[in-house]
Protein backbone atom coordinates (compact mmCIF):
# COMPACT_ATOMS: atom_id res chain seq x y z
CA UNK A 1 0.00 0.00 0.00
CA UNK A 2 1.22 3.44 -0.95
CA UNK A 3 -0.74 5.26 1.10
CA UNK A 4 -1.54 3.32 4.43
CA UNK A 5 0.40 2.25 7.20
CA UNK A 6 -1.51 -1.04 8.92
CA UNK A 7 -0.13 -2.52 12.34
CA UNK A 8 -1.75 -4.99 13.85
CA UNK A 9 -1.52 -6.51 17.73
CA UNK A 10 -3.12 -8.09 20.29
CA UNK A 11 -6.66 -7.87 18.15
CA UNK A 12 -6.53 -4.35 17.53
CA UNK A 13 -5.75 -3.28 13.80
CA UNK A 14 -4.24 0.80 13.97
CA UNK A 15 -4.91 1.93 10.45
CA UNK A 16 -3.11 5.01 9.39
CA UNK A 17 -4.07 7.15 6.30
CA UNK A 18 -0.10 8.14 5.49
CA UNK A 19 -0.03 11.07 3.40
CA UNK A 20 1.41 13.80 5.13
CA UNK A 21 2.27 15.85 2.49
CA UNK A 22 -0.60 16.22 1.36
CA UNK A 23 -2.43 16.57 4.98
CA UNK A 24 -3.26 12.92 4.70
CA UNK A 25 -5.94 14.11 2.08
CA UNK A 26 -8.26 11.29 -0.01
CA UNK A 27 -7.45 10.53 -3.47
CA UNK A 28 -8.71 7.93 -5.88
CA UNK A 29 -5.94 5.49 -4.88
CA UNK A 30 -6.11 6.02 -1.30
CA UNK A 31 -9.44 5.06 -1.69
CA UNK A 32 -9.25 1.94 -3.56
CA UNK A 33 -6.57 0.80 -0.61
CA UNK A 34 -8.39 1.62 1.89
CA UNK A 35 -11.31 -0.42 0.51
CA UNK A 36 -9.29 -3.37 0.10
CA UNK A 37 -6.99 -2.73 3.16
CA UNK A 38 -10.78 -3.31 5.08
CA UNK A 39 -12.08 -6.07 3.04
CA UNK A 40 -9.03 -7.99 4.36
CA UNK A 41 -9.56 -6.61 7.78
CA UNK A 42 -13.34 -7.40 7.93
CA UNK A 43 -12.36 -11.43 7.38
CA UNK A 44 -9.79 -11.81 9.53
CA UNK A 45 -11.45 -13.04 13.24
CA UNK A 46 -7.81 -12.12 15.19
CA UNK A 47 -8.79 -8.73 14.90
CA UNK A 48 -11.89 -7.59 17.01
CA UNK A 49 -11.32 -3.30 16.71
CA UNK A 50 -10.20 -1.27 14.04
CA UNK A 51 -8.56 1.99 15.23
CA UNK A 52 -8.29 4.49 12.15
CA UNK A 53 -6.23 7.68 11.88
CA UNK A 54 -4.02 10.05 10.12
CA UNK A 55 0.14 10.46 9.51
CA UNK A 56 1.39 13.23 12.03
CA UNK A 57 -0.30 15.10 14.70
CA UNK A 58 -2.00 18.12 12.59
CA UNK A 59 -4.17 16.05 10.07
CA UNK A 60 -6.47 12.88 10.38
CA UNK A 61 -7.35 13.56 7.17
CA UNK A 62 -8.30 17.49 5.35
CA UNK A 63 -10.82 16.22 2.74
CA UNK A 64 -10.58 15.03 -0.41
CA UNK A 65 -7.94 15.69 -2.94
CA UNK A 66 -8.82 18.50 -4.81
CA UNK A 67 -5.89 18.39 -6.74
CA UNK A 68 -7.54 15.47 -8.58
CA UNK A 69 -10.80 17.04 -8.58
CA UNK A 70 -10.07 20.28 -9.75
CA UNK A 71 -10.51 19.43 -13.66
CA UNK A 72 -12.06 16.02 -12.70
CA UNK A 73 -15.71 15.39 -15.50
CA UNK A 74 -19.46 14.91 -13.68
CA UNK A 75 -18.48 11.58 -14.66
CA UNK A 76 -14.86 11.43 -13.07
CA UNK A 77 -16.63 12.81 -9.66
CA UNK A 78 -19.45 10.31 -9.42
CA UNK A 79 -17.06 7.42 -9.77
CA UNK A 80 -14.94 8.82 -6.99
CA UNK A 81 -18.14 9.64 -5.10
CA UNK A 82 -18.90 5.70 -5.66
CA UNK A 83 -15.74 4.57 -4.41
CA UNK A 84 -15.67 6.49 -1.49
CA UNK A 85 -19.42 4.98 -0.67
CA UNK A 86 -18.29 1.21 -0.75
CA UNK A 87 -14.86 1.88 0.88
CA UNK A 88 -17.17 4.06 3.85
CA UNK A 89 -19.83 1.62 3.60
CA UNK A 90 -17.53 -1.22 4.64
CA UNK A 91 -15.60 1.01 7.26
CA UNK A 92 -19.30 1.04 8.64
CA UNK A 93 -20.60 -2.51 8.28
CA UNK A 94 -17.95 -4.43 8.99
CA UNK A 95 -18.65 -6.61 12.03
CA UNK A 96 -15.37 -5.12 13.99
CA UNK A 97 -15.93 -2.14 15.92
CA UNK A 98 -14.27 0.48 14.18
CA UNK A 99 -12.93 4.01 16.04
CA UNK A 100 -11.87 7.01 14.69
CA UNK A 101 -8.62 8.82 15.91
CA UNK A 102 -9.37 12.53 15.07
CA UNK A 103 -5.92 13.88 15.45
CA UNK A 104 -6.44 17.39 13.52
CA UNK A 105 -8.13 18.46 10.84
CA UNK A 106 -11.09 16.65 9.82
CA UNK A 107 -12.33 18.52 7.17
CA UNK A 108 -15.13 17.35 4.18
CA UNK A 109 -13.82 13.69 3.49
CA UNK A 110 -12.07 13.66 7.00
CA UNK A 111 -15.41 14.46 8.75
CA UNK A 112 -17.15 12.18 6.48
CA UNK A 113 -14.63 9.29 6.89
CA UNK A 114 -14.76 9.67 10.92
CA UNK A 115 -19.11 9.75 10.78
CA UNK A 116 -18.56 5.87 8.88
CA UNK A 117 -16.80 4.71 12.01
CA UNK A 118 -18.76 3.35 14.71
CA UNK A 119 -17.17 5.82 17.75
CA UNK A 120 -14.89 9.11 17.57
CA UNK A 121 -12.48 10.05 19.93
CA UNK A 122 -10.86 13.80 18.94
CA UNK A 123 -7.64 15.09 20.40
CA UNK A 124 -8.02 18.34 21.52
CA UNK A 125 -6.97 20.39 18.53
CA UNK A 126 -9.06 18.40 16.42
CA UNK A 127 -10.97 20.55 13.51
CA UNK A 128 -14.57 19.41 11.92
CA UNK A 129 -16.35 20.88 8.74
CA UNK A 130 -18.04 20.25 5.47
CA UNK A 131 -16.17 23.00 3.69
CA UNK A 132 -17.55 21.70 0.01
CA UNK A 133 -20.35 24.27 -0.43
CA UNK A 134 -17.09 26.91 -0.32
CA UNK A 135 -15.43 24.63 -3.39
CA UNK A 136 -18.79 24.81 -5.63
CA UNK A 137 -19.49 21.05 -4.71
CA UNK A 138 -21.15 19.34 -2.35
CA UNK A 139 -20.58 16.72 0.03
CA UNK A 140 -20.05 13.90 -1.52
CA UNK A 141 -18.68 11.20 0.54
CA UNK A 142 -21.67 10.63 3.19
CA UNK A 143 -21.92 14.41 4.55
CA UNK A 144 -25.68 14.87 3.20
CA UNK A 145 -26.59 12.06 4.68
CA UNK A 146 -24.27 11.02 7.65
CA UNK A 147 -23.91 14.44 9.59
CA UNK A 148 -27.70 14.68 9.95
CA UNK A 149 -28.19 11.21 11.72
CA UNK A 150 -25.51 12.29 13.92
CA UNK A 151 -26.03 15.74 15.07
CA UNK A 152 -29.71 16.34 13.64
CA UNK A 153 -31.18 18.11 10.50
CA UNK A 154 -30.89 21.71 11.42
CA UNK A 155 -27.44 21.69 13.43
CA UNK A 156 -26.44 19.63 9.60
CA UNK A 157 -27.27 22.08 7.34
CA UNK A 158 -25.87 24.78 9.36
CA UNK A 159 -22.32 23.22 9.35
CA UNK A 160 -22.85 22.12 5.25
CA UNK A 161 -24.37 25.35 4.16
CA UNK A 162 -22.04 27.97 6.15
CA UNK A 163 -18.47 25.82 5.72
CA UNK A 164 -18.49 26.37 9.59
CA UNK A 165 -15.43 25.02 10.95
CA UNK A 166 -16.09 23.72 14.38
CA UNK A 167 -13.28 22.36 17.55
CA UNK A 168 -13.31 19.52 19.09
CA UNK A 169 -15.15 20.56 22.23
CA UNK A 170 -17.92 22.13 19.89
CA UNK A 171 -18.33 18.37 17.57
CA UNK A 172 -18.08 17.12 21.66
CA UNK A 173 -21.23 19.01 22.66
CA UNK A 174 -23.19 18.43 19.57
CA UNK A 175 -22.56 14.75 19.30
CA UNK A 176 -19.98 13.86 16.85
CA UNK A 177 -17.51 13.48 18.68
CA UNK A 178 -17.71 10.53 21.37
CA UNK A 179 -14.65 11.84 23.68
CA UNK A 180 -12.01 14.91 23.39
CA UNK A 181 -8.55 14.26 25.23
CA UNK A 182 -4.87 15.30 25.21
CA UNK A 183 -2.96 14.83 21.64
CA UNK A 184 -0.61 12.74 23.22
CA UNK A 185 -3.14 10.60 24.80
CA UNK A 186 -5.35 9.90 21.83
CA UNK A 187 -3.89 6.20 20.63
CA UNK A 188 -3.30 5.15 24.04
CA UNK A 189 -7.02 5.99 24.79
CA UNK A 190 -8.89 4.29 21.73
CA UNK A 191 -6.30 1.46 22.50
CA UNK A 192 -7.68 1.30 26.20
CA UNK A 193 -11.38 1.39 24.77
CA UNK A 194 -10.68 -1.40 22.27
CA UNK A 195 -9.64 -3.08 25.39
CA UNK A 196 -12.46 -2.75 27.11
CA UNK A 197 -14.67 -3.71 23.86
CA UNK A 198 -12.85 -7.21 23.41
CA UNK A 199 -13.85 -8.20 26.80
CA UNK A 200 -16.68 -8.70 26.00
CA UNK A 201 -18.25 -11.23 23.22
CA UNK A 202 -16.75 -10.00 19.87
CA UNK A 203 -20.17 -12.11 18.03
CA UNK A 204 -22.62 -10.42 20.42
CA UNK A 205 -20.70 -6.99 19.79
CA UNK A 206 -20.93 -7.22 15.77
CA UNK A 207 -24.61 -8.39 15.82
CA UNK A 208 -25.38 -5.27 18.07
CA UNK A 209 -23.68 -3.12 15.75
CA UNK A 210 -25.89 -4.67 12.86
CA UNK A 211 -28.70 -4.03 14.79
CA UNK A 212 -27.99 -0.63 15.86
CA UNK A 213 -27.21 0.42 12.10
CA UNK A 214 -29.61 -1.46 10.28
CA UNK A 215 -32.34 -0.16 12.99
CA UNK A 216 -31.59 3.18 12.91
CA UNK A 217 -32.71 3.38 8.94
CA UNK A 218 -36.09 1.48 9.62
CA UNK A 219 -39.14 1.94 11.77
CA UNK A 220 -39.56 1.43 15.39
CA UNK A 221 -41.36 -2.05 14.69
CA UNK A 222 -39.27 -3.11 11.95
CA UNK A 223 -36.26 -2.64 14.03
CA UNK A 224 -37.21 -3.80 17.71
CA UNK A 225 -38.21 -7.23 15.42
CA UNK A 226 -34.83 -7.17 13.79
CA UNK A 227 -33.33 -7.14 17.49
CA UNK A 228 -35.61 -9.72 18.49
CA UNK A 229 -34.37 -11.88 15.84
CA UNK A 230 -30.57 -10.85 16.28
CA UNK A 231 -31.11 -11.64 19.97
CA UNK A 232 -32.22 -15.30 19.91
CA UNK A 233 -29.23 -15.94 17.37
CA UNK A 234 -27.41 -14.75 20.04
CA UNK A 235 -28.85 -17.62 22.17
CA UNK A 236 -27.47 -20.36 19.71
CA UNK A 237 -23.72 -19.44 20.13
CA UNK A 238 -20.93 -20.82 22.73
CA UNK A 239 -20.70 -17.91 23.75
CA UNK A 240 -23.43 -17.13 25.52
CA UNK A 241 -23.06 -20.14 27.58
CA UNK A 242 -19.52 -18.52 28.55
CA UNK A 243 -20.80 -15.71 29.39
CA UNK A 244 -24.04 -16.78 31.57
CA UNK A 245 -22.13 -19.46 33.03
CA UNK A 246 -19.07 -17.23 34.18
CA UNK A 247 -21.73 -14.71 35.57
CA UNK A 248 -23.65 -17.60 37.91
CA UNK A 249 -20.33 -18.76 38.90
CA UNK A 250 -19.40 -15.28 39.73
CA UNK A 251 -15.94 -15.64 37.90
CA UNK A 252 -14.76 -12.46 36.56
CA UNK A 253 -12.08 -14.42 33.79
CA UNK A 254 -14.64 -14.83 30.56
CA UNK A 255 -13.11 -17.25 27.71
CA UNK A 256 -15.24 -15.80 24.85
CA UNK A 257 -14.43 -17.34 21.15
CA UNK A 258 -16.61 -15.68 18.73
CA UNK A 259 -18.67 -18.72 18.10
Amino acid sequence: MNNLLLEVENGIALLTINRPKALNALNSETLAELNTCLAELENNDDVKVVILTGSGEKSFVAGADISEMVNATPAEGRKMGLLAREAFGRLENMPQVTIAAVNGFALGGGCEISMACDIRVASENAKFAQPECGLGILPGFGGTQRLPRLVGKGRAKELIFTCDMISADEAFRMGLANHVVPQAELIDYCKAMAGRIMKNGPYAVALAKQAINTGSDTDLDSGLKLEANLFGLSFSTADKMEGMTAFLEKRKEKHFTGK
